[in-house]
């Protein structure tokens, strides 16, 4: 009977830490936007530069609803990245995303840590 409850509680935090693994989480379209926008932003400044990789696990979406002037910011997404320049990537970059109405990206700001 222990064994048996053992295996339960077991397969059940097994379950539970496999269900909200951040690698497995479904892409979010706010991430996506910030991601595109910010690689074409990066690749105007520096031609050399060949991908954006985010660091899921320190990504920071959240809602918002507030205004920069009178432009209205609706999701704000902090975290890392990897710019990659000719397949060699360095240390992560911190970065931050406005996105405002119906998702249009507003500001992709990245800084060396």
């Amino acid at each position: 009977m222990k064994t048996i409850l053992m295996t339960s509680v077991a397969v059940l935090a097994f379950s539970i830490a496999a269900g909200s693994a951040p690698a497995q989480a479904p892409a979010d379209p706010a991430v996506d936007a910030c991601k595109s926008t910010g690689l074409l932003a990066l690749q105007e400044r520096s031609p050399d530069i060949t991908d954006l990789v985010m660091d899921m696990e320190s990504l920071a979406v959240t809602k918002a609803d507030t205004k920069v002037g009178d432009v209205p910011v609706k999701m704000v997404v902090l975290g890392e990245a990897y710019i990659a320049r000719k397949e060699k990537t360095g240390t992560p970059d911190r970065f931050v995303c406005l996105l405002g109405e119906k998702g249009k990206v507003l500001l992709t700001f990245f800084t060396a840590q």
